[in-house]
């Protein structure tokens, strides 16, 4: 009997590995821990980013450069090379003193909020849970290889909508396909 090794690519070192779960992301303790340290800080970057924020004031005309960088996200860089390019209008009120037209960079570049706003309404997902457009648990079970407790395991992981109808629950074909197909 041949056996299907399904190999994924760890997310961190990109060797090939074979996953101990479905949902295995990493090929080692050691790849899991680096991903780990690299999630927190970015979520320390993100909050020191928020607090240097909120105590810029909203009504002010002219901003700095890192204020800017900060409110924006934007590159540096880029707003220097604006600047030589005159597309910025900014005032130098001496050494380090740049200070940029607010108005002009909101017109330019959205505020990093508006677009966090918009790519968490994007990704609201609207699934028909009629039955046939969706596979009873047992018929997951079935087609895919895998216990009953697997699969609402991986529902709940993925926070997958179900909807029981009678003795059977249906869960949505297009999410359990791109569960079990990507591995």
């Amino acid at each position: 009997m041949v056996v299907n090794m399904i190999q994924k690519q760890c997310a961190i070192c990109e060797k090939s590995f074979v996953p101990k779960t479905v949902s295995s992301i990493y090929c080692s303790k050691k790849c899991s821990d680096t991903a780990y340290r690299e999630r927190k800080k970015e979520q320390k970057k993100e909050e020191q980013r928020k607090a240097i924020a909120s105590r810029i004031p909203d009504n002010r005309k002219y901003i700095s450069v890192p204020e800017t960088v900060i409110l924006f996200g934007v590159a540096k860089t880029t707003l220097y090379r604006y600047i030589r390019q005159g597309r910025i209008p900014a005032i130098n009120l001496g050494t380090r003193l740049l200070r940029l037209d607010r108005t002009v960079i909101e017109k330019m570049f959205p505020t990093r909020e508006d677009i966090s706003v918009t790519k968490e309404l994007s990704e609201v997902k609207l699934y028909r849970l009629e039955p046939e457009d969706c596979y009873t648990i047992g018929e997951i079970s079935k087609k895919f290889g895998i216990s009953d407790s697997s699969v609402y395991k991986h529902i709940r992981k993925f926070s997958i909508p179900i909807r029981q109808m009678g003795k059977y629950v249906y869960a949505p074909k297009s999410e359990i396909d791109n569960i079990y197909s990507s591995n």
